[in-house]
């Protein structure tokens, strides 16, 4: 039986908004890379052409990422179509937050 192979260069991408009222901070990000590291995919996220790792919390938090900000997430992988759809399904629902925190 032969294994798929991962194609050199071949990235999936997709633009999310940040939802939560007082942005990505320490809570939600951690809510998305615990769910990110059950994958095997790379997966990156960009903002304003600065690039981090997803799977990592402090690169997460060094976006900055207010509410309404726009970020492109990068994803290679042979589960990167579904990474992608996880992440799109997280940042929609507020990454795990009331989307009205401290109100």
């Amino acid at each position: 039986m032969r294994r798929p192979r991962k194609r050199e260069g071949y990235a999936l991408k997709r633009k999310v908004i940040v939802q939560n009222e007082v942005g990505l901070h320490a809570r939600p990000a951690k809510n998305l890379v615990s769910e990110l590291n059950k994958y095997t995919s790379d997966v990156y996220i960009e903002k304003d052409g600065y690039r981090v790792n997803a799977k990592s919390i402090i690169g997460v938090l060094t976006l900055a990422a207010v509410k309404g900000t726009e970020l492109m997430v990068i994803a290679e992988g042979e589960d990167a179509e579904e990474v992608l759809d996880v992440v799109e399904r997280m940042f929609k629902e507020c990454l795990g937050e009331s989307p009205q925190v401290n109100q």
